[in-house]
């Protein structure tokens, strides 16, 4: 199986009060959201992390290494992790040379970028991160073509698959395309 998810910033405290994620510490967060991936994502499925994977050094991640990317991705079981740089991971170890990449699944052709302004109108959807949930889920860049925000603040802060974006799509086209979904 194949799942999404954007902008986990493990390791990065400030982003619960920049984003108003509703963790207590840097430390629920950060094991709540990787145990929501290990729940999810098995060991041979793969995982398309969109950006912004961890921050550089990790206040309470004590143990990490000088570079706590490496501390973060061996906490995740799935072998099969294709990282998207972000603006965040030029300087995490994260070593991605990907800065977008189109798949094709479910049918649909669909551009991966993490900043939502990179996205490209000749595809049904665009798979961004980068703003948080700032849009809703779902955002409109032409009459054919979609922004889908990964942003892990828009989906319980776990990763999705194709059929969970498109079930989420549906109501949102129901419902009159309305932000909030």
């Amino acid at each position: 199986m194949y799942w999404f998810i954007s902008d986990t910033h493990l390791g990065h405290a400030n982003i619960i009060k920049y984003c108003n994620r509703p963790f207590n510490s840097l430390k629920e967060m950060d094991e709540t959201i990787i145990r929501n991936i290990n729940e999810r994502v098995d060991e041979n499925d793969v995982l398309f992390m969109n950006g912004d994977f961890c921050f550089k050094k990790s206040s309470e991640a004590s143990n990490a290494p000088q570079n706590s990317f490496d501390y973060y991705r061996n906490q995740i079981k799935c072998k099969n992790i294709i990282f998207i740089k972000g603006n965040h991971d030029k300087n995490n170890s994260t070593k991605t040379i990907i800065e977008s990449i189109v798949i094709e699944h479910g049918g649909k052709r669909i551009f991966m970028t993490h900043r939502p302004n990179y996205a490209k109108k000749e595809f049904h959807y665009n798979f961004c991160g980068h703003v948080h949930g700032k849009y809703g889920k779902f955002q409109k860049l032409d009459g054919r073509s979609y922004i889908v925000d990964l942003s892990v603040e828009n989906w319980d802060y776990m990763p999705i698959n194709i059929n969970e974006i498109e079930q989420a799509f549906s109501i949102w086209v129901k419902e009159g395309m309305k932000k909030v979904c």
